[in-house]
Formats: structure tokens, sequence, C-alpha cells
């Protein structure tokens, strides 16, 4: 498994609560995903930074969803190029399944 870090600048003048709405609205398109393990949208408003933590099978899933549309739709919602991060994921314990989840 890949943990991808998806981290972009925030626009002065939008909310916590703004930022949130647009997350809610594509989490849908997420949930679909059939290449997604798993997606937690981030927020740090002191440091205007917004992004998401994403669980994939293989780093070719998420270069594959987070290519060249997904960076330009980024940037033109939030007026900053995404910055992504790549770890290997051996290991990851689930407390809400309770299951402890190897690859």
């Amino acid at each position: 498994m890949i943990t991808e870090i998806v981290t972009f600048s925030l626009p002065e003048g939008l909310s916590r609560e703004e930022l949130v709405a647009g997350f809610e609205a594509t989490a849908g398109i997420w949930k679909e995903n059939p290449d997604l393990i798993r997606k937690n949208y981030l927020v740090d408003m002191e440091n205007r930074t917004g992004g998401g933590v994403y669980l994939w099978n293989s780093r070719a899933d998420a270069q594959k969803w987070h290519g060249d549309e997904f960076r330009t739709r980024v940037k033109a919602k939030y007026g900053s190029e995404p910055r992504s991060q790549f770890f290997d994921t051996p290991v990851v314990v689930d407390n809400v399944s309770d299951e402890i989840v190897k690859a």
C-alpha cells in the first residue's frame, strides 16, 4: 500500500466553513473511486494549508488519479499547485474495523 499526502496553500479570505463544504462536495466522488482505500481531508487554517491523506494500493493508482487534470483542478480552485509526498505503507492499524492490515 502507498500513503500519499497532498497539500496546497489556501487563498486568503476562504473560510474553514467554505473549505469544508468544498471537501464535502467531493467526498462522494472519492467514495466511488475503485482504486482508493481511504481518504482523510486536511485543514490547517493557521498556516492556510489544505489537503488530503490518501491510502492507495499502489503508487500507480495515486498517479493515475492525481495527474494533470487533478492538479489543474486544485490550482483553479485554490490558486496553488498541490504538492504530493509518497510513503510505502506496510502496516495499517484500523481501530474502527478492529483489524491490522499488512501490505
